[in-house]
């Protein structure tokens, strides 16, 4: 007896279960109904974040207009946000996410996450698990923070945080003044045809054999010379990029030219080619998050010059 024969007997009711089930008949099983990651900057988020009369709070860079998502969202894995702390004020954050990666943009402080303390300053990276409070305290003037987390990742399959004691994510300061010794032998470095960029990444021996600073998020700080360009790549992770040093760069992302702004972070979404160029006196320098940490885990980086 074939299958459907054997199915033509069976006398099936209507249950609740069967009820919920939807059939995909596409003659391309690879196309789907989210909308497009757009290429896009947040300079309204930068100008309330430099405003100096700005009290000490948060400001997400939400793009849940755009992706169509019911959580707030920069990317579909990716949220990111300014901090900003008042002179000797503090700030407490719980974000529902695996952990939380922070560059201080300016100012001077400290931030407490259970019984781990981190002093940070001006160019300090720094990460702390997510799921539990972290109070940021500034020194004597104003202080800014740009934090990065996986919570919309999270959000999307419904999962709360591993408890503090389970998680992979470690607490981790990755100094300023060691990011800029790493620098010096990087840009020693001769470019050839495999070259990328002259960055630093920020790992932790917890996550070996990969890179990420937290498991599905690796976070750089990229660099190009006065008058170099960043040769045209691609790759599947979405790219934020924040503009922390340099004047008169530009970026062309799927052919179309978006001029950055210091202080503003922008998109670049996965799989678009994108070069980056610098015409400037000053040696550009930039933020770079991306999602390609969940990329090298399934071995999907895509990652090419073409």
């Amino acid at each position: 007896m074939t299958v459907k024969e054997v199915v033509r007997t069976r006398a099936e009711p209507q249950t609740q279960y069967a009820s919920r089930a939807r059939y995909h008949t596409s003659e391309n099983p690879f196309t789907f109904g989210y909308p497009p990651v757009p290429a896009r900057q947040f300079l309204a988020e930068r100008d309330r974040a430099f405003d100096p009369a700005l009290p000490t709070g948060a400001i997400a860079l939400d793009a849940a207009g755009n992706l169509g998502t019911p959580y707030p969202a920069t990317s579909p894995t990716l949220l990111c946000r300014y901090l900003k702390i008042r002179a000797s004020e503090h700030l407490r954050a719980a974000f529902a996410a695996s952990g939380a990666i922070y560059y201080v943009m300016a100012g001077c402080g400290e931030s407490r996450n259970a019984a781990d303390v981190i002093a940070w300053g001006a160019g300090d990276v720094f990460c702390f698990p997510g799921g539990s409070e972290t109070t940021h305290r500034a020194a004597g003037a104003d202080c800014l923070l740009f934090v990065a987390t996986d919570e919309p990742l999270l959000a999307f399959e419904r999962l709360r945080p591993p408890a503090p004691q389970e998680s992979v994510v470690d607490t981790v300061h990755w100094p300023a003044h060691e990011i800029e010794r790493r620098f010096e032998a990087v840009w020693q470095r001769p470019v050839t045809e495999n070259t990328t960029g002259h960055s630093v990444m920020f790992s932790t021996a917890a996550l070996a054999p990969g890179y990420a600073t937290i498991p599905s998020i690796n976070v750089a700080i990229n660099t190009l010379a006065p008058g170099a360009d960043q040769r045209p790549h691609r790759h599947n992770g979405v790219a934020v990029t924040l503009a922390i040093q340099g004047e008169d760069i530009y970026s062309m992302i799927g052919g179309q030219r978006v001029n950055w702004s210091t202080g503003a972070a922008q998109i670049t979404p996965a799989t678009l080619l994108h070069s980056h160029h610098n015409r400037g006196v000053k040696r550009m320098r930039s933020l770079v998050i991306q999602d390609e940490g969940l990329h090298h885990y399934t071995r999907t980086p895509g990652f090419s010059f073409d």
